[in-house]
């Protein structure tokens, strides 16, 4: 095999997020009146979407109008607080300007809203290693469902078989595996070891550089 492309995660892969998100995520609980959660508790809930977010972090039962104000209070809550203290993980800059030396095609995709995606990668990789970048879109399906990830594909004009998909979570690896990629799990995101491993990612990684080695070795 050779690799040709790379497809990358954004929250808990590229940044580290998570803060933020629980700031914002709480304050939205406050003004409910429901109760918060701690930064641990968000490294379970976050990764599938924000809705399913907003499911996870209030009461059951609450009502469908109630979840969809939740989320439209998050948006605007996060607008203003999505840089709090969000930051690229040790080593990913340096690897990405490596992995560009070796004109490997990459792109990013997330379950975070579109418009923040966009504005994530903008910020933090001005440099534009990323010749696609989609977040949950209105009518697309989110992660697990691999209907993005063949569309990257297609657009990257590499076969799915010669491409990497880079993730911290379980989603990822299931999206990786129902595109017929090549899925690599990072242990510095949101979940641990243990979780990754059940599901059976082809490599397991602790750091960016691990990544480079081995894409290089295939490429």
């Amino acid at each position: 095999m050779h690799c040709l492309s790379i497809i990358f995660d954004l929250d808990g892969t590229l940044l580290d997020t998570l803060q933020d998100i629980a700031a914002t995520a709480n304050a939205v609980l406050v003004r409910h009146g429901f109760p918060v959660h701690s930064l641990y508790d968000y490294k379970r809930f976050v990764g599938d979407g924000l809705k399913a977010l907003i499911e996870k972090i209030t009461p059951p039962g609450t009502g469908e109008n109630i979840i969809n104000g939740c989320c439209q209070l998050f948006l605007q809550l996060y607008a203003k607080n999505w840089q709090n203290t969000c930051r690229p993980y040790d080593g990913i800059e340096d690897m990405l300007v490596a992995l560009q030396k070796q004109r490997l095609k990459m792109a990013v995709l997330s379950n975070k809203p579109h418009v923040f995606t966009k504005l994530f990668i903008d910020t933090y990789f001005p440099g534009q290693p990323f010749a696609y970048t989609y977040g949950q879109r209105e009518g697309s399906p989110k992660k697990p469902d691999p209907t993005v990830a063949l569309e990257l594909a297609e657009r990257l004009a590499t076969p799915p078989e010669k491409m990497l998909f880079v993730g911290d979570t379980a989603i990822d690896i299931r999206t990786g595996k129902a595109a017929g990629m090549t899925t690599v799990a990072v242990t510095w995101g949101f979940r641990n070891l243990k979780e990754l491993e059940k599901e059976n990612p082809d490599l397991i990684i602790n750091s960016p550089m691990e990544l480079l080695q081995h894409a290089l070795s295939l490429a």
